[in-house]
């Protein structure tokens, strides 16, 4: 009896069938989440190469317009139109606009970026200057918030996130107000 039992178990530790299905099992959880990591990424890259582009087309268009100084809502409206893959983007981007001294650069921007958070109460409008000199330099940050496409996991899972559950994309930009 015991040699039976004794040779049932060499012969089941000399098989080698479903060795692939111990290889398959290792790294299948790996590699799905290097793929969903990549689609996260992926994402995030596009969102923020469109909010750059399309900041970039707005202060062009207020750099160009002489005469015309845009309002808050205008200027977020360009952005929220031109930027298109994201959601929900009035209710979920902050814009600030300051003056600031080309030789003292360090005063009147903030080093953080100022951004909206769902998981707190509506805070009022930050810093919005626009109503500049001619030939002032004047800083356009536009932070908007992103929800993530895989929040539990890879990178959606380990990109800093707010109480809400999402992560800021900013955008910055710099024009000099030119002479009416």
């Amino acid at each position: 009896m015991i040699t039976t039992v004794w040779n049932r178990v060499r012969r089941f530790g000399r098989a080698e069938d479903g060795a692939a299905v111990v290889e398959f099992a290792i790294t299948f959880p790996a590699m799905l989440m290097l793929l969903l990591s990549s689609v996260e990424l992926g994402m995030v890259s596009l969102q923020h190469a469109m909010l750059e582009r399309a900041m970039d087309q707005t202060v062009r268009d207020i750099r160009l317009s002489t005469g015309a100084a845009p309002q808050h809502d205008e200027i977020k409206d360009l952005l929220c139109e031109r930027a298109g893959f994201i959601d929900s983007c009035r209710e979920n981007m902050l814009l600030e606009m300051v003056q600031v001294n080309p030789r003292e650069w360090g005063e009147g921007i903030s080093d953080t970026p100022t951004c909206t958070d769902k998981s707190e109460e509506v805070a009022p409008k930050v810093h919005f200057k626009n109503d500049a000199l001619e030939n002032d330099l004047m800083i356009l940050r536009a932070c908007a918030k992103i929800d993530p496409i895989f929040p539990t996991t890879g990178l959606g899972k380990n990109i800093k996130k707010d109480g809400a559950g999402q992560f800021s994309l900013v955008a910055i930009s710099a024009f000099v107000q030119e002479p009416r």
